[in-house]
């Protein structure tokens, strides 16, 4: 994990010119809310406390600079402000997500998309906003209405956004996750929520390997009764053969006679459900998060405008899958009038400059990705400062896992100089982020730049005070727009509340370890439960076992993201049937049921036998006590065990030291 290198470090490695400084909107909105609301702010930091201490002033703020389209926002900002959570923002308001995004409809471009090497599309507003009203009006005409769900199992590729707005168009949830999945992941998700129509394509492209689709369609179909309708993208062929698929049509079949005019915006209130996206399964299926219109509008438009400085016109390229919540945050990119930049399949793949190329051809001005690729590129001995222009990149985002110290060397040293550095932080939990860029403020090394504006973050230790300069729970503790609505099939709230509120009772407790610095910056050093986070994507280890479990020769499994290279690998340990021994052939068999059910990111780095595994009284197998004894350190509460000398078996182990 990346350490608190910064504080010998004399300087930062990056500060705005003072012209970038005078023209960027943030400084534009601080001197606007100074003089509306007559208090002094003379630093981003002073804009900080005021957005934390006076919320209501400063979200109504943010509407009206951002240019929010809808009825609003009423003389109420914020009802029940002391209860989190139970907060609702803007009540009296209405608007309608999609509205937002399509507020253009000429002929420059609004998409652009690359899949790998063999595919190059553009899409106009004009064009986009024909295509959103085509499927609008078939899904209306299929029975699609407010609150009912939409489903996606797409690559990233235009359909993609053009079904999420003719979804939110209609006040419809969207729901998506990538191609990758297999047909367990997708019932995990899918089948809990119970859409109406499910939108595919007929595969997806990955090292230049084209990968059908179809054929899980095939077995999940009879398995999602409540889909009437099957609406499959041409991608792979031009015409995808939808023999034995029950309730399938091609999308321009599904489309075909439906208008392209004028879109139907019905306003609906703020918190009207606009997105499910999915927890990662630890401790058994996905949970349904919801989140509403209003609350992802607003933090995205803040993000994108005031902590990004996207403008308009502006190339927005976020590399991200359709079942990260990126993606949300990369297609909210409309409501600030930037072009998107869509791209699906291997970053690396024809050459390993690939995605370099792109940010090029298309003069990208912010680039987004994991940390994981930073690692990668540098890895691979990639210059981008020597080899490309990037001449309109002033923006690199990075996030999913902590990026390293070293990492920020390489941007600085080898990719470009004057780019601002923004290490963000936040999840699927809340569709956006509590700790993100300043672009009018320096970057040190190792350090995310600031909290977000309007989000009182702050670190907890283990007795819940706050703290400085330690590490901690990063706790957010006054409510927010972007919490979500609430969980799926969760009536009363007890899951929602027991997910984040259970630790810090009135306090939102995200599971990050993390520090506050001296430079009001943010470390973070992983997460403080056992998701694992191989190459910054989130899995949980139930929807390992779920897969594993089902082989004959094994009894059951537990895994760890074990900390290597400065990333996590993902180590599976199984307790197989009596006399049998874990061989090369076992092996191969364990990834493939895991590759061919859940994604490529839960397969494990290393599969290990053990004779027994450690669980607590009441049975649960206990994954982060074996992962302290994995990284050698003492594990707590030992007396909880019921079988406590089996931790014994997990120390030491020499898979584990290669």
């Amino acid at each position: 994990m990346p350490q608190a290198a910064v504080r010998g470090d004399a300087a930062p490695l990056w500060r705005p010119s003072p012209e970038r400084v005078a023209a960027a909107q943030v400084t534009a909105f601080t001197k606007t809310v100074a003089a509306e609301w007559r208090v002094d702010l003379p630093d981003h930091d002073a804009l900080w406390r005021w957005s934390v201490e006076r919320p209501e002033q400063f979200w109504r703020s943010v509407w009206t600079f951002c240019g929010v389209i809808g009825d609003g926002p009423g003389g109420r900002v914020l009802e029940h402000g002391d209860r989190m959570p139970g907060a609702r923002w803007f009540p009296e308001a209405r608007l309608n997500f999609a509205e937002n995004l399509l507020r253009r409809r000429d002929d420059t471009p609004a998409l652009v998309f690359w899949g790998e090497s063999q595919v190059r599309r553009r899409m106009t507003w004009r064009e986009l906003w024909e295509a959103t009203a085509r499927l609008a009006a078939a899904l209306r005409a299929a029975g699609v209405g407010p609150g009912d769900r939409v489903a996606g199992y797409l690559p990233n590729m235009p359909e993609a956004i053009v079904g999420m707005l003719a979804t939110a168009s209609l006040g419809a949830i969207w729901s998506s996750c990538s191609p990758d999945f297999g047909v367990q992941g997708v019932l995990d998700r899918f089948g809990q929520i119970e859409p109406k129509i499910l939108i595919s394509a007929d595969g997806y492209r990955y090292t230049g390997k084209a990968n059908d689709s179809l054929q899980r369609l095939r077995e999940l179909m009879p398995r999602l009764p409540s889909v009437r309708r099957l609406v499959v993208v041409p991608y792979l062929e031009d015409s995808p053969a939808l023999a034995g698929l029950d309730r399938a049509v091609t999308l321009e079949d599904f489309t075909r006679g439906a208008p392209a005019g004028e879109i139907t915006f019905p306003r609906l209130p703020f918190d009207h459900p606009l997105y499910i996206l999915y927890s990662s399964g630890t401790t058994g299926v996905p949970k349904c998060i919801v989140h509403g219109a209003g609350g992802t509008l607003l933090q995205h438009l803040k993000e994108h405008r005031l902590h990004t400085d996207l403008k308009p016109g502006d190339r927005l390229f976020y590399f991200t899958t359709c079942g990260w919540m990126m993606w949300n945050w990369l297609a909210s990119g409309l409501a600030s009038e930037a072009k998107l930049l869509l791209y699906d399949g291997s970053p690396f793949y024809p050459i390993a400059r690939a995605l370099f190329d792109f940010l090029d051809a298309e003069r990208a001005t912010v680039f987004g990705t994991s940390a994981k690729f930073i690692d990668a590129a540098a890895k691979a001995g990639l210059e981008p400062a020597r080899t490309h222009r990037l001449d309109a990149l002033r923006t690199i985002c990075s996030t999913g896992s902590p990026l390293a110290p070293e990492a920020f060397d390489y941007v600085y040293e080898k990719v470009k100089r004057d780019v601002c550095l923004s290490s963000i932080s936040g999840g699927t939990d809340i569709v956006s982020c509590f700790v993100l860029g300043n672009p009018i403020g320096p970057v040190w090394r190792g350090e995310i730049q600031a909290r977000g504006l309007g989000m009182k973050v702050e670190v907890f230790d283990e007795d819940g005070r706050p703290v400085v300069g330690a590490k901690g729970e990063l706790v957010c503790t006054a409510p927010f727009p972007s919490m979500p609505v609430g969980f799926w099939n969760d009536p009363d709230g007890t899951r929602y509340r027991a997910a984040y509120f259970e630790r810090f009772p009135g306090v939102w407790r995200h599971g990050d370890w993390v520090e506050l610095t001296e430079h009001g910056g943010m470390i973070i050093y992983g997460r403080s439960d056992a998701v694992l986070n191989p190459g910054g994507v989130r899995i949980g280890t139930a929807e390992i076992y779920r897969q594993v479990e089902q082989l004959d020769e094994v009894v059951e499994a537990l895994a760890i993201g074990q900390d290597w290279q400065n990333d996590v690998r993902v180590v599976l340990f199984v307790r197989l049937r009596e006399g049998l021994t874990l061989d090369r052939a076992l092996i191969a068999k364990i990834k493939k049921q895991i590759r061919d059910n859940a994604t490529p990111h839960h397969v494990p780095a290393r599969v290990i036998q053990v004779a027994d595994i450690p669980r607590t009284k009441s049975g649960k197998i206990v994954e982060l006590a074996v992962r302290d004894v994995v990284h050698g350190r003492p594990v707590k509460n030992q007396e909880a065990l019921a079988n406590p000398e089996a931790l014994a078996l997990f120390a030491d182990l020499p898979d584990l030291q290669r």
